[in-house]
């Protein structure tokens, strides 16, 4: 089986989409990486800086959810580029896929355009009970 690599990849990480499989839309099929130090993202919700939940649905807590991951990654000397894997759950996967483009959006915005593999998996709740959605993930620094 033959990948490509995707253009504009940093050196440590490699992005694969198989053509044999279906374009992928905001996630990688597969990332590969040599040396690096690995980072282990816990769980963020869409927790404010006083530990509440943000109002205004999915979408805010996306945002939030989001920029706290990658509040953390910095904290560990990342960015977004360096983020091999995340995993989204959420406790409405309708939800969640009526909201792509919007949710595709926000990420585009913080995160950029290079996708890591990716997983969205429904729960029926998080730690937070008001939390609709909560992100983790693994990220390869050079």
């Amino acid at each position: 089986m033959s990948a490509e690599r995707e253009e504009g990849d940093p050196a440590h990480l490699d992005r694969l989409n198989p053509p044999e499989l279906s374009p992928p839309r905001g996630f990688s099929h597969a990332v590969t990486t040599e040396g690096g130090r690995l980072v282990f993202l816990a769980g963020q919700t869409g927790l404010d800086g006083t530990g509440r939940v943000v109002p205004g649905g999915l979408p805010a807590q996306f945002e939030r959810a989001l920029t706290n991951l990658l509040t953390a990654l910095t904290a560990a000397g990342g960015t977004p580029v360096d983020l091999a894997r995340v995993t989204v759950y959420t406790t409405d996967v309708a939800s969640y896929r009526a909201r792509a483009t919007e949710l595709g959006a926000i990420w585009r915005r913080l995160a950029g355009r290079d996708y890591p593999a990716m997983a969205l998996i429904g729960v029926v709740r998080l730690w937070d009970e008001e939390a609709l959605v909560e992100l983790d993930g693994v990220a390869v620094l050079p």
